[in-house]
C-alpha cells in the first residue's frame, strides 16, 4: 500500500481520473471537417467549428458507434437515450462561447477496469460514466511575444470523456489504469491513444487523507497531464504537496492545477468550477440521442477480444505463465506479432525471445514492434531452428544479431556462415577426449571432489568447436567421459 510520511503519521491518497480520449473517425463530432493530425493551423474548421451564427450540428454516426463500443469495452451500461448539452464558458479557443457535451445523460453509464499490479495483485476499478463531447481548438502563446494565436483544428473533433471512481491509491495504479484504458481502445481502435499527440490527456483529481480516516478530503485537479510518467509524477508531487499544507496547518482548497513538465511541480491554475457555473442546459439544437437495442447488440457480437481475455487464452492456449501473458498483450501489435510468430511452433519459447531478445533490440533501436526488422516469419524460424537443435540457444542470438542487421533469414545466416549445431556424437566426443587429456591435472582436481571445474571443460569444448555442439549432447557425453 502507498502513503506519504508526514510528519504526524501517514496518509492515505484518494486518486480519480478524467480520461479526455479523441475518437478515431475520418471527421468531427458535429461537422464535417476532418478529425486528423497534422494539418497546417486552421485548415480543418468548418464554419460550425468556427462558431458562426446560424450554422447547425449534425450528429456524427460512427461518433456514436465508437462511443458504444468502448462502453461494451468497459463492461459498462449503455444508455439508450442520452442527452447533448450546452456547457457554457468563454475562452479564446472556444469561439461559439460553449461546448456541446452530456451532463445529467451521458451515453455510457457505470463499469469498470480490471488492473494487473506489478506485485500480482488485481484490482478492480469503478467507471462512473463515459459521455460525448466536442473538444475546443487550441491557443498557442509561443508563437510571438506580444500576441496569442488560435489554432480551431481542435475545435469540434469528437472526445469520450471517461471518469473513473475515486478507487486509486497510488501513482502506480494510476499509470496501470491508464495503460489498461489505453490498451483496451487501441484493441477496439476507437481511440489510438497517442499521448504525445494530445489525442488522450488526463486530468487527474487527487485528495489525501490520515490513514484510517474514511471521510474524503479537499480535492485538487490537476489538468491535461499528456503522459503516464506525467502523471505519476504528478500524482507524487500534489500528495506531498498537499500534506505539507494540511500539517502545517493551512487550509486547501478545491482548485484546478497546472502540471509544470519542466519544474516536476503543479501550481495553481484557478479555483474549481462547480457544474452551476457552467450553466449546462440541453442544447436546443439537438434532439436527445435515442438508439436502438438492436443496434447495441450488434456492436457487442462484433467485439474484438480484449486483452484480459487474450490474456486468459494465452496461458490456457499457449501454457504462457501469467506474467508472460500479461506482457504480451499489453499492446495489440504486440500480441499479434507474437501469435503469429507461434503459430505451429513453440510457444514458450517464442514468447520469451519476444519479450526479452526482441524486445530489448526495439529498444535499443528505439523502434516499435510494428517497425521491428525482424517479421513474425523470421521469428518463428529462428525459433524452429533452436527447436530442431540446428542452433544452440548461444548461436541463436549471434545469427538473431545478423538478422537484425541484414534482414537476412535465420537459415540463410546458418548456411552462409556455417553456424549449423553439431550433433554427431562421434565429433563431439573426439574434441572431449583432446581437452580431456590436454587437461590431465584438472581431470584428476575434478574427481577428487572439484565438481565446478566441470563448467571449465564444457567452455574448453565449445570454444575448441565455435560454440556449434550441441549443449545437451556435450553435456552428456562429458558426464560419462568423466565417470560422474
Amino acid at each position: 500500500m502507498y502513503y506519504v510520511q508526514g510528519q504526524t503519521g501517514e496518509w492515505e491518497v484518494v486518486i480519480g481520473l478524467e480520461v479526455h480520449a479523441q475518437i478515431i473517425s475520418d471527421s468531427k463530432l458535429f461537422s464535417g471537417a476532418s478529425a486528423s493530425f497534422g494539418a497546417g493551423p486552421n485548415e480543418s474548421v468548418s464554419f460550425i467549428d468556427a462558431g458562426f451564427p446560424g450554422m447547425l450540428p449534425v450528429i456524427n454516426e460512427k461518433c456514436i458507434e465508437q462511443a458504444v463500443k468502448t462502453g461494451l469495452g468497459l463492461k459498462a451500461q449503455i444508455n439508450l437515450r442520452s442527452v447533448f448539452d450546452r456547457k457554457n464558458y468563454f475562452y479564446a479557443d472556444l469561439p461559439s462561447g460553449y461546448q456541446i457535451s452530456q451532463f445529467k445523460h451521458p451515453i455510457v453509464g457505470k463499469g469498470e477496469i480490471s488492473l494487473d499490479l506489478e506485485n500480482g495483485e488485481t484490482r478492480v476499478i469503478g467507471i462512473t460514466r463515459l459521455h460525448l463531447e466536442q473538444d475546443a481548438g487550441k491557443s498557442l502563446h509561443d508563437q510571438s511575444a506580444d500576441d496569442t494565436f488560435i489554432d480551431l483544428n481542435r475545435a469540434g473533433v469528437a472526445l469520450m470523456e471517461i471518469v473513473s471512481e475515486p478507487d486509486m491509491r497510488s501513482p502506480e495504479e494510476a499509470g496501470a489504469y491508464v495503460k489498461k484504458l489505453r490498451a483496451i481502445m487501441r484493441y477496439l481502435g476507437t481511440c489510438d491513444g497517442n499521448m504525445d499527440e494530445g489525442s488522450m490527456r488526463c486530468d487527474v483529481n487527487l485528495s489525501v487523507r490520515k490513514r484510517g480516516v474514511k471521510e474524503l478530503g479537499t480535492r485538487c485537479e490537476i489538468k491535461n497531464v499528456n503522459s503516464i510518467k506525467f502523471v505519476q509524477q504528478a500524482i507524487e508531487y500534489e500528495a506531498q504537496r498537499q500534506v505539507e499544507v494540511l500539517e502545517g496547518g493551512g487550509k486547501l482548497v478545491q482548485e484546478t492545477r497546472l502540471w509544470d513538465t519542466g519544474k516536476g511541480v503543479t501550481r495553481s491554475m484557478r479555483s474549481k468550477e462547480n457544474a452551476h457555473d457552467y450553466r449546462y442546459f440541453p442544447d436546443p439544437d439537438l434532439l436527445p440521442l435515442v438508439l436502438e437495442a438492436s443496434m447495441v447488440e450488434k456492436i457487442k457480437a462484433e467485439l474484438p477480444e480484449l486483452p484480459d481475455e487474450k490474456k486468459n487464452r494465452f496461458i490456457t492456449e499457449y501454457g504462457l505463465k501469467p506474467y508472460d501473458a500479461l506482457v504480451l498483450v499489453a499492446e495489440k501489435a504486440t500480441a499479434d506479432f507474437f501469435e503469429k510468430a507461434a503459430k505451429g511452433g513453440d510457444a514458450k519459447l517464442t514468447a520469451n525471445w519476444v519479450t526479452t531478445e526482441l524486445f530489448g533490440a526495439l529498444n535499443k533501436l528505439g523502434k516499435s514492434i510494428e517497425e521491428s526488422p525482424v517479421s513474425e516469419e523470421m521469428l518463428k524460424e529462428l525459433v524452429g531452428l533452436i527447436s530442431d537443435r540446428t542452433l544452440s540457444g548461444r548461436l541463436a542470438k549471434d545469427v538473431f544479431e545478423d538478422m537484425l542487421s541484414s534482414n537476412k533469414t535465420a537459415k540463410a545466416i546458418v548456411e552462409e556462415k556455417g553456424l549449423k549445431q553439431v550433433s554427431d556424437s562421434g565429433a563431439i566426443e573426439k574434441i572431449i577426449d583432446e581437452v580431456l587429456a590436454a587437461n590431465a591435472d584438472k581431470v584428476a582436481e575434478y574427481k577428487s571432489g572439484k565438481d565446478k571445474l566441470f563448467g571449465f571443460f564444457v567452455g574448453q569444448v565449445m570454444k575448441a568447436m565455435g560454440g556449434k555442439a550441441n549443449p545437451t549432447m556435450l553435456n552428456e557425453l562429458l558426464k560419462n567421459k568423466l565417470g560422474k
